[in-house]
């Protein structure tokens, strides 16, 4: 089973449209995925139309008894494990287990003969939940806006990543809400974009992805001949042809 974090410490960058829209794609093309929300606010379980069991919490979650708790979606070879309001202080609970930095391999061992493919929506924070997801993952996927802010918050990641001595080859970036027309997106991409680190696709910024909050589905479900759609089908590609490479 491969583990892909869509992760990054800064908000507002488009990760739960891509870990939904990745997820979609990844069970089109035959393999058995799970979208396991770890993000408090439940964005991609909102996406799905999937809420978590009553007796689903941050306390189920440690113990690693993940299976009565996951949901299948209205797609093939598409389950989704929802998040919980408890998940906003699985900080102070993986804190309070010793703080390692292993505790998630252990929790995603039991589902490992059931999926092909694990997608993480992650929260946006640096903390030691993040240090958990990038030890677990066998590649993290970072969505940048193409301005300052967003390659900042790229550049601290690849710092904590060196710090836990992970491999940068475990680490993608990719182009975000991208608009042409503005001079610092382009002038950014044109910058960065040509870095061995970073992938080649790019995720337009488009109505039909701002959508998704109306439809409560995958671009590719509701405009599959959108330019998001192909955008988002071509960078699931691209990531899984990286991953397949670790």
């Amino acid at each position: 089973m491969k583990i892909i974090a869509i992760y990054s410490s800064k908000g507002g960058v488009g990760k739960t449209a891509t870990a939904v829209n990745l997820a979609y794609s990844s069970s089109r093309s035959g393999r058995r995925t799970l979208l396991c929300d770890m993000d408090p606010q439940g964005a991609a379980g909102y996406y799905y139309r999937i809420r978590p069991k009553e007796s689903f919490n941050r306390k189920q979650f440690l113990k690693g008894d993940l299976a009565p708790f996951i949901r299948g979606t209205d797609f093939e070879n598409l389950d989704l494990l929802p998040t919980h309001f408890s998940f906003r202080n699985l900080d102070i609970a993986l804190d309070g287990r010793g703080g390692a930095t292993s505790e998630f391999k252990k929790i995603f061992a039991c589902v490992k003969d059931e999926y092909d493919v694990l997608i993480l929506d992650c929260p946006p924070n640096m903390t030691l939940l993040s240090e958990n997801i990038i030890m677990a993952a066998d590649l993290v996927v970072t969505p940048i806006i193409p301005t300052t802010l967003s390659i900042l918050s790229f550049a601290q990641l690849i710092k904590l990543a060196d710090k836990l001595e992970v491999n940068r080859k475990k680490l993608a970036a990719f182009f975000s809400m991208v608009d042409r027309r503005k001079n610092m997106h382009s002038d950014t991409i044109a910058k960065f974009g040509k870095k061995k680190i970073f992938l080649a696709s790019e995720i337009p910024s488009l109505a039909d992805v701002e959508k998704m909050g109306l439809y409560r589905q995958p671009v590719a479900v509701t405009a599959p001949t959108s330019a998001a759609a192909i955008a988002y089908e071509q960078l699931w590609l691209e990531v899984w042809r990286k991953g397949s490479q670790l």
